[in-house]
């Protein structure tokens, strides 16, 4: 595998990046519009239909058994991040909940070395910790503004998010070597959906008609971002993609700023910066060989 083809697919990874955190913007909207749990049912369902259209149009082959439950697997996990960082969200500015989740790469990190049998170099332990010494920085700026109790709960949610996005990180990468983007977004939408329709007799209300686009907008950018990261993590290492998560943040801060009329402090920006320059350091760092990592699983 050329350096090339790593920072083509670290470029794709940050655009995935770029289409969740427009898709954020929207979900905070919807969940404070219609609930956290009703935005996600109708975004989920409305990514299922849109999968199903692309996966049956193009006549794909059903999944393997084993394919099968790598899918099921990370729908799961996916329906838990996605319920505690949505209803975090909801709570606290946005720039502050990604800042927060980006526990999430370094703790993947290691679990890439645990679990895929990624060998972790230097290079990449430091730009892992580089990046987390931004978000420190972010939050000492924001440690001075006032938390109710509210948004300390919902810090707390987006904390849980984030240990169980790190875990979602490392399946992103065994599903990536095992399925095309196309099939992993119509599963994820579709396992995702099904696990959230469990509690629709007690929870789901219809969306009022002027939330609908939103909710397509929403869905269309989800199944995006789904396919584009499905391709990034088809090409190269989880350890070398997981610090591209940091570049959320810059969106967060934009469409918080744009769309809430959330600030954003000169040490979030001095944090941003740090985080930035981890990314670039993650991505040129030269990978191992395709064999090395297929032989992690």
């Amino acid at each position: 595998m050329s350096e090339n083809r790593t920072a083509a697919a670290f470029g794709v990874a940050t655009l995935g990046i770029a289409c969740f955190s427009a898709m954020d913007a929207i979900m905070k909207g919807l969940s404070l519009s219609i609930g956290t749990y009703n935005a996600l049912l109708w975004r989920t369902l409305a990514g299922a239909v849109i999968g199903a259209i692309v996966f049956f149009g193009r006549r794909m082959t059903w999944p393997a058994r084993s394919v099968m439950r790598i899918h099921l697997k990370r729908g799961v996990v996916g329906t838990i991040t996605a319920g505690f960082f949505f209803w975090g969200l909801a709570r606290v500015p946005m720039a502050q909940a990604i800042a927060l989740s980006f526990i999430a790469p370094l703790i993947a990190l290691f679990l890439a070395a645990i679990i895929l049998g990624e060998r972790v170099t230097r290079q990449a332990v430091f730009a892992s910790f580089f990046g987390f010494g931004g978000v420190l920085v972010i939050l000492a700026g924001q440690a001075e503004a006032e938390m109710g109790r509210d948004a300390m709960l919902g810090a707390v949610a987006i904390l849980i998010a984030a240990v169980a996005y790190a875990y979602n990180i490392i399946l992103m990468r065994q599903q990536a070597l095992a399925a095309g983007p196309i099939e992993i977004a119509f599963f994820m939408s579709a396992i995702m959906s099904g696990c959230f329709l469990l509690a629709s007799p007690f929870l789901a209300v219809p969306p009022p008609l002027e939330d609908l686009p939103a909710i397509g907008g929403a869905a269309v950018l989800a199944f995006a971002s789904l396919l584009l990261l499905a391709w990034a993590y088809a090409r190269t290492e989880a350890q070398f993609l997981a610090p591209v998560e940091y570049t959320g943040f810059i969106w967060a801060a934009l469409f918080g700023y744009l769309v809430f009329g959330e600030s954003v402090m000169p040490m979030t920006l001095a944090g941003a910066a740090m985080i930035v320059a981890a990314c670039l350091i993650a991505a040129r760092q030269k990978p191992v060989s395709m064999g090395e990592m297929e032989a992690g699983l």
